[in-house]
C-alpha cells in the first residue's frame, strides 16, 4: 500500500451500522486507532440513536437520519475539545449506536411466591408472562448499564429487569387483595398496575417499560386436582341420587351381595361428602345401615325383615334361592339368588384326595 492510501485509511469518512440481529441493543463503531475525518457522513437509521463518547464523557446524541460531521451538529463534543468553528481536523471519539425499537422477553416466578388467600386462607402461587421495553434515555442507560461494553445484548440485561419484576410481584399481589380465583378476570388490570409500579424502577436504567403482561396466576398443582374433583363433583349433580341409581343397576343386572355392599358404603359415603359440603356442624354422622328386606309368602309381602333375619331363613330353608324378594331401590321383585347369592353358595367344595 502507498504512502496515500495508507493516510486515507487512517481517516474515517462513512460511519454507520446496518444490524442484522435481533437481540442487540447496543453497538460500538470499530474505530481503532483511526479517526474522524471531519466532515464525515453519519447515517443513523429509524429505531437507532448515535451517542458520541470522548475521553469516557458522554457527549452528543443525534437521533434518525443523514449528518455530515462538523462542530454544529456536535456542539458538546465541539465544547469538549474547545474547537473553533473553523477547525477541521480529524478528531477521535466512540461512536455507540443504540437499537431503540422495541424488545420482547419472558418473565416468570422461580419458586413459588407465599400468600394470604380469601378463599384459601395460604397458598403458593406461581406466576408467569411478558414484557416489552425500549431505552428510554440513550445517555442513562449507557452510564448506569452498558458501560464500556462495545456489543451489548437483551440478554445482558434480561436477568436484572425480571428480577426487578419478581421482586415487587409479592407486595402487589398481597396488596391486591383479592382470591386467586378471581384474579383472571383482572390479569389486564393487574399487568396494567404492575407496569406503573415498577416504571420508576425501570427509570433509573433509563429504559421504558411499555408493556407487561400476567400470562397466568397458578395454584400448586394438587390444590388444582382438588378443585377440579371438587367442580366434576357439582357437575354430576346429586352424589347421592347418582349412586342410588347405581346401585339399582347393579342389582336388576344380578350384582353379588360383596358388590351391593361396596355400593351401600359408597352410597353411605357420598351422603356424608354431601353433608360436609352443606354443613359445618361437628356433630358425628349416622352409622350406615342395611335397608330392610320384603318377602313373597302366602302371596302376600312380608315384612320388613332385616339382614341377619334373612340369613337365618335361608340357613333354615325357609327362604329359596327362587323366592321372590324386594328391597328400597328396586323398581320390582327378583329372585333371592339374583340379590343375595353369596348366602346360597353353602355347597363344601370336593374332598381332597387322601
Amino acid at each position: 500500500m502507498g504512502l496515500f492510501g495508507w493516510l486515507f485509511g487512517q481517516f474515517i469518512d462513512v460511519i454507520e451500522w446496518k444490524d442484522n440481529t435481533q437481540d442487540t441493543i447496543v453497538w460500538r463503531y470499530p474505530r481503532g486507532d483511526s479517526e474522524i475525518k471531519y466532515g464525515a457522513k453519519l447515517t443513523v437509521r429509524e429505531s437507532q440513536i448515535a451517542v458520541f463518547v470522548d475521553k469516557g464523557e458522554i457527549a452528543d446524541v443525534l437521533t434518525p437520519g443523514i449528518y455530515e460531521l462538523e462542530t454544529d451538529n456536535l456542539p458538546i463534543l465541539t465544547d469538549l475539545k474547545h474547537w473553533d468553528h473553523g477547525f477541521k481536523s480529524p478528531f477521535k471519539a466512540e461512536v455507540y449506536f443504540i437499537n431503540s425499537k422495541l424488545f420482547s422477553q419472558k418473565w416468570g416466578t422461580k419458586n413459588p411466591i407465599l400468600l394470604r388467600d380469601t378463599e384459601f386462607d395460604i397458598v403458593r402461587l406461581r406466576s408467569f408472562g411478558s414484557y416489552e421495553f425500549s431505552v428510554k434515555e440513550p445517555k442513562t442507560f449507557l452510564r448506569e448499564v452498558v458501560g464500556t461494553d462495545g456489543h451489548f445484548t437483551v440478554d445482558e440485561v434480561d436477568t436484572q429487569l425480571t428480577n426487578l419484576i419478581l421482586a415487587k410481584l409479592p407486595t402487589i399481589l398481597a396488596e391486591h387483595e383479592q382470591s386467586v380465583l378471581d384474579m383472571a378476570r383482572d390479569y389486564e388490570k393487574f399487568g396494567n398496575f404492575l407496569k406503573e409500579q415498577l416504571q420508576p424502577e425501570f427509570d433509573q436504567y433509563g429504559l421504558e417499560l411499555n408493556r407487561l403482561l400476567v400470562e397466568n396466576i397458578s395454584l400448586p398443582q394438587e390444590v388444582e386436582e382438588a378443585i377440579d374433583k371438587r367442580t366434576s363433583r357439582e357437575v354430576s349433580g346429586d352424589l347421592n341420587e347418582h349412586l342410588k341409581y347405581q346401585t339399582a343397576e347393579g342389582i336388576s343386572k344380578g350384582g353379588t351381595a360383596s358388590e351391593m355392599a361396596s355400593m351401600g358404603a359408597g352410597m353411605a359415603m357420598a351422603n356424608e361428602i354431601g353433608k360436609s359440603f352443606n354443613s359445618s356442624s361437628a356433630t358425628p354422622p349416622q352409622v350406615p345401615t342395611v335397608k330392610p328386606f320384603y318377602i313373597v309368602k302366602n302371596g302376600k309381602a312380608d315384612g320388613p325383615h332385616d339382614l341377619e333375619v334373612i340369613k337365618n331363613m335361608i340357613a333354615t330353608g325357609k327362604l329359596k334361592a327362587n323366592s321372590y324378594i324386594w328391597q328400597e331401590g328396586l323398581e320390582g321383585w327378583v329372585e333371592a339368588k339374583n340379590l343375595l347369592s353369596d348366602f346360597f353358595n353353602t355347597t363344601p367344595p370336593p374332598v381332597p384326595n387322601a
